[in-house]
């Protein structure tokens, strides 16, 4: 499979991709889609396009569910290590995708907590000294409420939970 060194670490992504548009709005057809995504990454298909506004952020659960225990696409050990030794910001592009994170484990964080799951959310997203969001905020309370995002810390117990 034809592979190309791409970003900062130089990691190998195959030149032909796979599309996610439209996939998780029918669920009758997950597991095939699912099925599809992981076929593509067993013959050398790594690199995948997806987008939140995909299925309203479907479209991303099934790639999570094809990738699942077959690689790690994680972010945190390749490009932002690198980023941070270069001086360089990540910034998070519609980083509350949605509403995704009203429920699950920031949910439930936000909980125990006595925050609301958009600042547990944001305070997940901007952990590190490297990483920075840019959340949409249409509403006086939606600003008040980005802003008391980092007035509080996640255990690492927490941190884990929503990392998963």
């Amino acid at each position: 499979m034809l592979t190309r060194p791409f970003g900062p670490t130089g990691i190998p992504v195959s030149v032909i991709g796979q599309g996610t548009w439209h996939m998780g709005e029918v669920k009758r057809i997950r597991k095939d889609e699912v099925a599809a995504l992981r076929l593509g990454i067993e013959i050398g298909l790594s690199h995948i396009d997806t987008a939140e506004m995909y299925a309203d952020c479907q479209a991303e659960q099934i790639v999570a569910e094809a990738v699942g225990g077959q690689r790690d696409r994680d972010i945190e050990k390749d490009v932002v290590p690198h980023c941070e030794r270069e001086r360089i910001a990540v910034v998070g592009y519609t980083p509350l995708a949605r509403g995704g994170f009203m429920r699950g484990a920031a949910a439930g964080v936000a909980k125990r907590l006595g925050k609301t799951p958009r600042q547990v959310a944001l305070n997940f997203l901007t952990r590190r000294p490297s990483l920075f969001a840019i959340p949409k905020a249409t509403r006086p309370e939606h600003v008040r409420e980005n802003a008391g995002a980092l007035d509080f810390t996640l255990t690492p117990e927490d941190l884990s939970a929503i990392d998963a």
